[in-house]
């Protein structure tokens, strides 16, 4: 593993629209090589899964030591045969017990203006020992129900588990809950008896990363198209009931690269985010949660 150009980053923006005194500072920036355009993280009982679209889609495993990430190393590829099928991999959905969704958005034609969004159910242990999708993807998924894009994460609502993804572009944006079940067993999201809930919200969304023990789901952001980082907390159970993004706390930044992943570590003030860039990839922050 390489780090580069490690760098303290200051003069954070805060914005001020939120009813609750949370607030991150990022605190270090640093380059992770391999991953291609970085494109999310997730964090699996202290294993940091990072996932990007190289000349295939691949992910690599590192576990965190002070104040960074040490490549295992592990690196697995999203290919059948050396065939690639998830080249642009936009987010991971894994829950012990439940079934593995890993999201893709395949472009349709060079101006890369028309997008077609995939959802696949894998066999998550096995793709790990054997490190290819060779035998374990189990189904494969059209979200013709999305907007833009498709972006996997598992929500708690209620005391079950749904897989759940959201919109990315600038109009009729929605978070949407999905029967994790029965979707592994469907050819199309917009198949009857599939979604749960349903609500709006803000544009370009790149990912979603559930907080289980705050009901909190975070909407990992750009301020604009592709560019400027934005963390919008939003409380989970009130969106499902109004139907629309209820905003706890609007966290921007002063990076100005495209923000695509976020999670929290294994201590809940501590998170790392990533983003698509080839340089200062990632980003390790503190989170506070002070209700005074």
């Amino acid at each position: 593993m390489k780090l580069l150009s490690a760098t303290l980053i200051t003069g954070l923006v805060i914005s001020v629209f939120s009813y609750k005194p949370l607030s991150g500072t990022i605190t270090k920036s640093f380059t992770l090589d391999s991953l291609g355009a970085c494109q999310g993280i997730s964090n699996q009982d202290g294993k940091y899964f990072l996932y990007g679209d190289r000349e295939i889609g691949v992910m690599r495993q590192y576990h965190l030591k002070n104040d960074s990430l040490i490549y295992r190393p592990e690196e697995y590829h999203f290919t059948i045969k050396g065939e690639n099928i998830i080249k642009h991999p936009t987010g991971i959905a894994f829950r012990k017990g439940m079934p593995t969704f890993i999201g893709n958005s395949v472009r349709q034609n060079a101006e890369g203006t028309l997008w077609k969004a995939m959802i696949y159910s894998i066999d998550w242990s096995r793709f790990l020992k054997s490190k290819t999708l060779d035998g374990n993807l189990l189904k494969t998924i059209e979200d013709d129900a999305c907007i833009q894009g498709t972006r996997p994460e598992y929500v708690e609502h209620k005391g079950k588990w749904f897989m759940a993804t959201a919109d990315y572009g600038n109009k009729a944006n929605e978070v949407r809950l999905y029967d994790a079940i029965k979707l592994s067993k469907a050819d199309k999201t917009s198949e009857k008896g599939l979604l749960y809930h349903k609500f709006t919200c803000s544009p370009w969304v790149q990912n979603l990363h559930f907080i289980e023990s705050k009901g909190m789901l975070v909407l990992i952001q750009n301020q604009i198209e592709g560019r400027k980082w934005r963390l919008t907390f939003v409380d989970l159970n009130k969106s499902i009931v109004s139907g629309h993004e209820e905003v706890i706390k609007v966290i921007d930044t002063d990076k100005t690269d495209e923000l695509e992943g976020f999670t929290l570590t294994d201590d809940q003030n501590k998170g790392i985010a990533v983003s698509s860039s080839r340089k200062n990839n990632i980003s390790l922050m503190d989170i506070n949660w002070s209700k005074s």
